[in-house]
């Protein structure tokens, strides 16, 4: 199978890459390990930053069964102090919930939609990189090739892995503990909650809410010198506490067992590029290093990826390399600092004390903390001036992105990782020959039995994918390729 980019992980990262690539006219294959649809460990929090770039995807709320729109958030300090910062009412949405399994699958509808082949059950098995393509071997597809791929299939990242680009002992920066509620209090049911327990510090329980009376509830800690061991019996102690009891209401009753999962915050030391594979989402560990959110970090990852491959198009290597470098620094990895040295100041009962104290001082300060907590603006805006945007009305996650970025010094530190792979010349092929000897002059819509026109019917199947353990394909619409045409 031949096509012009392929996605690896069907997450938010990897759907709102391929979602992105397949508008702009390329074909796009996604490979999904997993059989949709699929839960995904996550507190199913969306911030404002998260919403935005949803909205600018075509995700629509009524899609998802399980959205819930939250109009505030209360905070509690180590010391007892709590505020309630409200989200500004009238047009618009600041924070909502909506479970993964939901949220996923609408974003990979969206991208079948779109164009891009979606295949479920559909795990990356190997990768051999070429001078020109990248070659994925795709369980129950064989071998997929194609002029780029974006890995963005997680924390644990197989991609990373057989590339050899894998930290060794790396566990993630974050560890998080969830359980499903149901029976909630009306005050549960309505409203965010965020509790800083003294001896979890940076971390946090949290309480989300669902429809008909449910919530998402958990903990999350950040790792450091801390052993995982015994969250599930930190997480009884913590539900006993009055204040968290209380929000809880005396029905709330679990659905199922908790479950627990690593978050990467790492950005900049994990790679985000290797020689024509794109590192996004938890596999470049985007993550929020202040608060462990991902969702919105994971959905710009992936546009940003698919912005770098569109502006330079197929055969610059080095220029995606260095475009895609340039709107990480630009877009997540100033915030990405500034968030980490923030966190800091929540690592002690009195400094995540102070925070919000000061916060809570007036309307205005807990209405404006509750839109730069939730990303409603970048982290770092104010000390970015290049971003601001007075007059405008575009957002300020999605301004610039569309422009060809050039970094003083591509990538601010971060140098090419060099997999531990073979020479492209010792694994050549001969069922996969060159793209150039393959495809040239650019084949036209419809002289070519393999790749029809749009309206004589859907691409086929490749052979050894019909009734073959894996490799379901979900959604498609038949795309020209534009890339290996070249």
């Amino acid at each position: 199978m031949i096509t012009d980019v392929t996605v690896v992980g069907g997450g938010p990262a990897g759907a709102a890459s391929a979602i992105s690539l397949a508008r702009a006219g390329l074909s796009v294959v996604l490979l999904e390990k997993a059989r949709l649809p699929r839960d995904k460990y996550c507190g199913d929090g969306l911030t404002a930053g998260a919403l935005r770039l949803l909205d600018h995807l075509g995700l629509r709320p009524s899609a998802l069964s399980s959205w819930q729109a939250a109009s505030q958030v209360t905070i509690r300090s180590p010391k007892g102090r709590e505020v309630t910062y409200p989200f500004p009412s009238g047009a618009g949405r600041y924070a909502a919930v909506a479970e993964r399994r939901q949220l996923d699958a609408a974003l990979l509808a969206l991208a079948g939609e779109a164009g891009a082949d979606v295949y479920d059950h559909c795990a990356c098995e190997g990768i051999s990189l070429h001078d020109d393509r990248v070659d994925v071997r795709a369980k129950g597809l064989g071998v997929v090739s194609s002029r780029y791929v974006v890995a963005a299939d997680g924390m644990w990242s197989p991609t990373r892995r057989m590339l050899g680009l894998s930290p060794p002992g790396y566990r993630g920066d974050w560890h998080a503990f969830r359980q499903y509620y149901q029976g909630v209090s009306p005050q549960a049911a309505g409203t965010l909650f965020v509790w800083f327990e003294p001896e979890i510090l940076p971390g946090y329980v949290w309480s989300f809410p669902l429809p008909e009376g449910r919530a998402n509830a958990g903990f999350g800690i950040w790792r450091g010198n801390r052993s995982t061991k015994g969250m599930n019996h930190l997480w009884q102690e913590l539900l006993k506490r009055p204040h968290i009891a209380s929000a809880f209401g005396p029905q709330a009753d679990p659905e199922d067992r908790h479950r627990a999962w690593p978050i990467p915050t790492r950005l900049g030391d994990l790679p985000l590029w290797a020689h024509r594979v794109i590192f996004c989402g938890d596999a470049a560990a985007v993550g929020d290093p202040m608060t462990g959110e991902g969702i919105g970090q994971a959905l710009l990852s992936g546009l940003l990826a698919a912005a770098a491959l569109i502006s330079k198009g197929p055969l610059d290597a080095e220029g995606v390399r260095n475009d895609y470098l340039g709107r990480v620094e630009r877009h997540l990895r100033r915030d990405h600092r500034l968030a980490r040295r923030l966190g800091k100041v929540l690592r002690s009962p009195t400094g995540a004390d102070l925070a919000v104290a000061l916060s809570g001082i007036t309307p205005f300060t807990r209405r404006e903390f509750a839109l730069w907590l939730f990303e409603d603006y970048p982290r770092a805006l104010l000390f970015t001036p290049e971003r601001w945007s007075f007059g405008s009305r575009k957002p300020t996650l999605l301004a610039g992105l569309d422009e060809p970025q050039h970094p003083g010094q591509p990538g601010q530190g971060q140098q090419e990782a060099r997999p531990q792979h073979p020479h492209p010349q010792q694994e050549a092929n001969p069922q996969h020959p060159h793209p150039q000897q393959e495809a040239s002059p650019r084949p036209q819509p419809g002289n070519s039995p393999h790749h029809p026109h749009p309206q004589q019917g859907a691409r086929p199947q490749p052979q050894n994918a019909e009734g073959a353990e894996g490799g379901e394909k979900m959604a498609s619409v038949t795309r020209q390729r534009l890339y290996f045409g070249r």
